[in-house]
């Protein structure tokens, strides 16, 4: 099958909305209001993406978790119809393969490889050591100037250390991985640029694998150099998974780091809370809301019908390509009573800012874990922290898989 979505999606009566769609000027945490109309009006609708096709848009939370854990649908970006974020995307997913775009049983085979370090227990046992980098890290800004970008010395920096220290990768060459891996998921990087960042980023871990390979460590990269010993992983596949791992490990965590202090900081009374609290059920219950009103992977959870399904009075045909926007699920009011409020006091846990289903993130208890320590230290310990600039001058990530800052300018009092 050649044949693409583009060429055989339906013409509509009126044109179909486009995906992305643009946030609200001033509200820089608000699902886009585009898409909060599709909930409220057509949760399962058409939308046209950058190359002409028009895949499924689903956008209310009891659909998504329906198709998230529905095996007729494929998170294979290989095949007809998936419905890639751009031209780079499109190009990268013919050369590089991970269990993330994997469907069963080859993604769950993959996937046992790498759970082991991101076990509850294990990823506890590191809270005192993340503890200590945190506080190593705001005594440095303590002990500086001000205005500082806490992006830069602090949301960035940390996940980035402990993502190093679980693979065996230098944190040295944090710069060569960070300004690839941000190539790697801008949806404007030309497929020139994916293709570079993703052979720069795969040749890098590949040299670390044969290394460990010839000297084995205490991380997950030596325990990948040990599947390919024994001839259950090719060389290149554990580099790939590497990949994977290095970006996802940093990227995600200080976005939510920096866009989660920028919107305690819009809501004062909910900050105070967090500032005079050391209840560690107080933190992670802070956490979980976070992770649902701000859903910074806005890009969509990306699949393609293997069979037709019904689904919010639409039918999805065999081939046609799905977009989970788990941004208006998080923000659905059958599910979060009041969902634009931001309520620390709230039962968020259901919610899908980490996906649903046999795809959810691998990385979460190390996600929650760092957030708590930074959520539950950061305030308390500068609790006159403020924004060294108005909230519509801060460069919001709109281009990329990921939303956040770009740069945090902040301030406080001595």
């Amino acid at each position: 099958m050649t044949e693409t979505l583009a060429e055989t999606a339906p013409e509509a009566e009126e044109p179909l909305p486009e995906f992305p769609m643009p946030r609200a000027t001033g509200c820089p945490f608000d699902p886009p209001p585009a898409a909060r109309a599709l909930l409220a009006e057509r949760p399962v609708a058409r939308v046209r993406l950058w190359d002409g096709s028009a895949p499924w848009l689903v956008t209310r939370y009891a659909d998504q978790r329906a198709l998230l854990a529905d095996p007729r649908v494929s998170a294979e970006n290989r095949r007809p119809g998936y419905p890639h974020a751009s031209a780079g995307f499109r190009e990268n997913a013919g050369r590089r393969r991970s269990f993330v775009t994997m469907d069963d049983p080859e993604h769950a085979r993959i996937r046992r490889m790498v759970t082991g370090p991101f076990a509850i227990k294990r990823i506890e046992a590191m809270r005192p050591e993340i503890q200590k980098i945190t506080d190593e890290l705001i005594d440095t800004m303590l002990a500086g100037p001000t205005p500082v970008d806490l992006v830069r010395a602090l949301a960035l920096p940390l996940p980035s250390l402990v993502i190093c220290k679980l693979l065996g990768v230098p944190y040295e060459d944090h710069d060569f991985f960070q300004r690839n891996s941000s190539k790697l998921i801008n949806r404007h990087s030309s497929a020139e640029e994916v293709v570079g960042a993703n052979d720069a980023l795969t040749d890098y871990l590949d040299g670390l694998v044969a290394a460990k390979l010839a000297n084995p460590a205490d991380d997950m990269l030596s325990e990948l150099a040990a599947r390919v010993t024994a001839g259950e992983l090719t060389q290149r596949d554990a580099a790939n998974m590497g990949v994977l791992l290095l970006i996802a490990g940093h990227e995600t965590t200080a976005n939510m780091i920096a866009l989660g202090t920028v919107a305690l900081l819009e809501n004062p009374d909910q900050l105070a809370v967090l500032r005079e609290t050391e209840d560690p059920k107080v933190i992670a219950r802070a956490v979980e809301e976070l992770l649902r009103y701000l859903t910074i992977v806005h890009n969509g959870r990306r699949r393609v019908a293997l069979e037709d399904i019904e689904v919010g009075g639409e039918t999805i045909r065999a081939g046609e390509g799905i977009i989970i926007y788990t941004g208006t699920g998080n923000w659905d009011a059958e599910v979060f009573a009041e969902p634009e409020r931001l309520d620390i006091g709230r039962d968020a846990r259901r919610h899908m800012a980490f996906g649903f289903g046999v795809h959810q993130c691998l990385g979460q208890p190390l996600a929650r874990m760092e957030l708590q320590v930074v959520y539950g230290t950061l305030y308390r310990r500068i609790p006159t922290l403020r924004l060294a600039t108005g909230i519509d001058q801060l460069p919001f990530k709109d281009d990329g898989l990921v939303y956040g800052v770009y740069e945090l300018p902040v301030t406080w009092t001595s």
